[in-house]
């Protein structure tokens, strides 16, 4: 075991509790990072978790520590400055976006650990299709032979999360990198999973990850196919 991987040594929940998964299709990205803000924000300690799994219109989104020099040439896709952690990522077709709306005191879980949670779960989900993929210290993400093909950007508050991941399917969600540097990174490579062998079709992916996350996290997922009533309409 390397350093990296020693240092976020993800365990499997001894437990799991109920959650709600919700996908909610193809969306623009700003209604849905409201809605994440608003189901966080009215969220009691009762209230389910939740893990919504989205595929996004093209964007690019800036984080909290994002600097606009990071992006290079954005022509017709719009810029957001978004409230998550990290720097410039891009979401579009092709690229799996899942968001855990979670209570982590509740599930006792720290901040850290839910990190390396989350990339485990991807981890896992490549090794799924026979890719071995690995964590880079400093570098948060998933990475397949130097590349990366999922992003983390999170946001904890009052000990809930919102923001999440972006993980690379079909072939068309990486060119688009090559007009940021992808989290701050100059001249990072990207790769998506249909490039390594696995499948194109997001639907092809999300059981594997939904089941990845959920063992992680200590979750049994309900299937809700409808959307929150936030992005009805």
């Amino acid at each position: 075991m390397d350093a990296v991987s020693a240092a976020c040594a993800a365990e499997p929940a001894a437990t799991a509790r109920a959650g709600i998964a919700r996908d909610l299709g193809r969306r623009a990205y700003e209604p849905v990072w409201r809605a994440m803000q608003a189901f966080t924000d009215a969220r009691s300690e009762d209230t389910p978790d939740e893990l919504w799994v989205v595929e996004h219109d093209p964007v690019f989104t800036l984080g909290q520590a994002g600097k606009p020099e990071h992006v290079l040439m954005p022509g017709e896709i719009p810029v957001l400055h978004v409230d998550r952690g990290g720097q410039v990522t891009y979401h579009g077709p092709g690229q799996l976006v899942a968001y855990p709306l979670l209570d982590l005191k509740r599930l006792k879980i720290g901040v850290r650990d839910y990190v390396c949670k989350i990339e485990q779960a991807i981890i896992d989900t490549l090794a799924d299709w026979n890719i071995h993929a690995a964590r880079k210290d400093g570098a948060p993400g998933v990475y397949v032979n130097g590349a990366k093909i999922a992003s983390l950007g999170i946001r904890v508050r009052r000990g809930c999360t919102f923001h999440g991941l972006a993980f690379n399917i079909a072939g068309e969600s990486t060119p688009p990198f090559a007009r940021i540097n992808p989290c701050g990174y100059a001249g990072l490579q990207v790769v998506a999973l249909a490039d390594l062998g696995g499948p194109s079709a997001l639907e092809a992916v999300k059981p594997a990850l939904l089941a990845h996350l959920g063992r992680q996290l200590g979750l049994t997922w309900r299937l809700e196919p409808a959307p929150p009533s936030a992005l009805a309409g």
